[in-house]
């Protein structure tokens, strides 16, 4: 399905940018989450004349992102569980704990922003986390894991 880019999107494409992609996933989340639109010859005349607007809002994203992740940025979230002798938890520390850690210090993060590459923590330290805001803007974290008894 040929799709306009309404929105920057990682891996695909700028705004404005014709692309070919499968049709689920234009259908089921580009399209729903007005990232993009069918490219029609009515959606393409559209789109032209609200690019100024659209780049205009995508610039306004870009920069309350980078103001964001400087206030983020060396951010350290401590996060308290039970945990054995030897370190490992009893369960484990996601996204969702973290997001309301960071919540708690005042800072308003979706838990799907907050990349865990290797999983769930699940023993006791210290680990340094992405936190996606924007296609191009990470902030770096740091993640404190402490047992409790």
């Amino acid at each position: 399905m040929q799709i306009i880019l309404m929105e920057k999107v990682g891996n695909l494409g700028n705004l404005g940018d014709l692309v070919k992609v499968k049709d689920g996933y234009a259908r089921n989340f580009l399209i729903p989450s007005g990232k993009a639109r069918r490219a029609t010859p009515a959606a393409m005349k559209e789109f032209e004349a609200r690019r100024a607007e659209l780049e205009r809002a995508a610039t306004e994203k870009l920069s309350a992102a980078r103001e964001f992740a400087s206030r983020l940025e060396g951010v350290a979230v401590t996060v308290a569980r039970k945990a054995g002798v030897d370190g490992r938890l009893f369960g484990s520390v996601t996204n969702f704990d973290i997001a309301e850690g960071l919540e708690a210090l005042g800072h308003q993060v979706d838990k799907s922003d907050i990349r865990m590459p290797d999983g769930p923590l699940k023993a006791v330290g210290e680990w340094d986390l992405e936190v996606v805001l924007h296609t191009d803007i990470i902030a770096t974290i740091k993640v404190i894991v402490v047992g409790e008894q």
